[in-house]
């Protein structure tokens, strides 16, 4: 494992330190126009799962639209796509904070309004995550992530309190004019940062064929599978804290916007020292036990939430709730980072936000439906209780270590001369992979062609297959068909340094004297547009009489 480097000393990089200050001003005012979109709801709505589903509003456009947001992040210019985000987002608090001030705002126009700022979070998330390690080398991923969570937590800690401040003096309509403000900083460092274009020797992948090359992706990583439930799972439940706050605020312990932004803080400055020490702790504990930590301290917290009266000692709760929040949140991320080549990463990043962010959206009206029909207090149990589900669920689907495997390209790959004059859409392409394998040998052939196939069909490989000769059972023949010859070439460029371990598995267990044999081939179509088969299928619903 790499030597531990400072976290603070990543501030060396400039263009990391002039983003990561920027996206600091940006969250401090996201978190005010959070608490005044939160208070606002409180007051104008008396339904207490109205004011819950202001947090699913924020949370569902991450859920709907990561994925789509991934594939450009992974096949777009990701600095234009932040800066889209942005000027949208900027342009949305614009409006709100006007409308606010006309005194226009109903609950259902304050969600629309929520809902449409999440969708430039959605946007702008994937391509700023999966920036970051072209930003910083490798080993500093952990770090900059850690950073990342800080800058948030930072402004979470005193954020709240300055929105609520904001909000009980100038009223919410103010906490959306300063969001709006907060989003010119960001702007700018996007505007004045200038990335080395990425290097592109294939066309860009269809915008349907990237989508489903993330999920095909993830869907044959079973470390990232146990990832994503996890983080389904600890968003659905700890969400349940921040969704009912303001009601926990409002109708238990009797206190005003002021008193919710101060609780909001108490939150967010657990999460800051829950982010300083996630280096230390990484470095102690393995994933499985600081993530199971996490759960089990988040549920002690809901619990004494559930039936405390008092200010004091729900703002001490919330210290500690706040630092295991930032912990297995961050800890998920830096797997998902660490564990997925450049090429897919901000779709294998967009993936985990979704299940997240969706968990987060669904337990958001969840504990909200409870809450109006039983209190605030009886969703908390049961919030809690479910907390300690995730512990449990760990002891069957332990979180992986963190991946050391090299996830560069391998780059062994040559493009091979062809006699025939194909273009990149030429297809479909159908490769044949000879081997010849001793008898004794086949147990290990068979383990390591496991392997080989989930990594082609992770890669792009359809309808894979492997044959055994049957007059001669020592040649075995791997099949595997792609769309076109480009879809070839990127399958073959995707393979990482990771991967070349099952190649040269393969090739020690192969006994011809020469090399595996590849045959490459393209289908051509043989059957005529007018069907010429001499005997038809009948129909199964025509009945015709025996012929004798």
């Amino acid at each position: 494992m790499p030597q531990r480097r400072s976290t603070l000393a990543l501030f060396h990089h400039p263009v990391f330190r002039t983003l990561w200050l920027a996206t600091l001003v940006s969250n401090l005012g996201g978190l005010i126009q959070g608490v005044g979109a939160g208070w606002l709801m409180a007051t104008i709505s008396p339904s207490q799962d109205m004011v819950a589903l202001v947090q699913a509003s924020t949370t569902l456009p991450v859920m709907i639209f990561s994925l789509a947001s991934g594939a450009l992040a992974d096949n777009f210019d990701r600095r234009r796509i932040m800066l889209a985000a942005q000027l949208f987002m900027l342009a949305v608090s614009v409006l709100l904070a006007f409308l606010a001030f006309a005194g226009h705002i109903t609950p259902w126009l304050l969600l629309t309004f929520t809902f449409l700022i999440g969708c430039g979070t959605a946007l702008h998330n994937p391509s700023w995550q999966a920036s970051v390690g072209d930003i910083v080398p490798r080993e500093d991923v952990a770090a900059a992530i850690s950073l990342n969570s800080m800058s948030f937590n930072l402004m979470r800690s005193i954020g709240p309190a300055i929105g609520g401040g904001i909000v009980a003096t100038a009223g919410a309509a103010a906490a959306f004019a300063f969001n709006a403000f907060s989003y010119v900083a960001l702007i700018g460092a996007l505007v004045s940062w200038k990335p080395e274009p990425r290097p592109r020797g294939l066309p860009r992948e269809h915008f349907g064929s990237a989508v489903m090359a993330g999920v095909r992706y993830v869907s044959m990583s079973p470390n990232l599978i146990k990832v994503m439930i996890r983080g389904f799972l600890f968003g659905a439940f700890a969400i349940s804290v921040l969704a009912l706050l303001p009601v926990i605020t409002r109708d238990i312990i009797g206190g005003g916007a002021f008193v919710y932004g101060v609780l909001l803080g108490c939150f967010g400055f657990g999460a800051i020292f829950g982010a300083l020490g996630n280096a230390r702790i990484r470095e102690i504990f393995a994933n499985e036990t600081i993530v199971r930590f996490s759960f089990a301290g988040f549920a002690a917290c809901i619990g004494v939430l559930a039936v405390s009266r008092s200010i004091l000692l729900d703002c001490l709760v919330l210290l500690p709730a706040g630092a295991c929040w930032v912990m297995a949140l961050s800890l998920f991320n830096v797997t998902v980072q660490l564990s997925t080549p450049r090429w897919v990463v901000g779709r294998a990043l967009a993936i985990y936000q979704t299940a997240t962010f969706g968990g987060m959206a669904l337990g958001s009206w969840i504990w909200g439906l409870i809450s109006e029909g039983y209190g605030p207090e009886t969703a908390l149990v049961i919030a809690s209780m479910a907390m300690i589900g995730g512990v449990l669920i760990g002891i069957r689907q332990p979180l992986p270590p963190f991946n050391d495997l090299n996830l560069d390209p391998l780059n062994r790959f040559s493009e091979p001369e062809l006699s025939l004059d194909l273009r990149s859409r030429s297809g479909p392409i159908m490769i044949m992979v000879d081997y010849q394998i001793d008898h004794k040998d086949i147990p290990a052939f068979l383990a390591a062609m496991s392997d080989r196939r989930r990594i082609r069909l992770r890669d792009g490989a359809q309808q894979w297959a492997l044959l055994r000769d049957l007059e001669n059972p020592n040649i075995w023949t791997e099949t595997y068909h792609v769309p076109t010859w480009v879809e070839y070439i990127r399958h073959n460029q995707r393979r990482t340094q990771a991967d070349a371990d099952v190649a040269e598995r393969l090739l020690a267990l192969h006994r011809g004297t020469e090399k595996p044999r590849v045959h490459r081939m393209i289908e051509r179509q043989t059957v005529p547009l007018k069907d010429d088969t001499p005997l038809k299928q009948q129909h199964p619903h025509h009945h015709h009489p025996e012929i004798p």
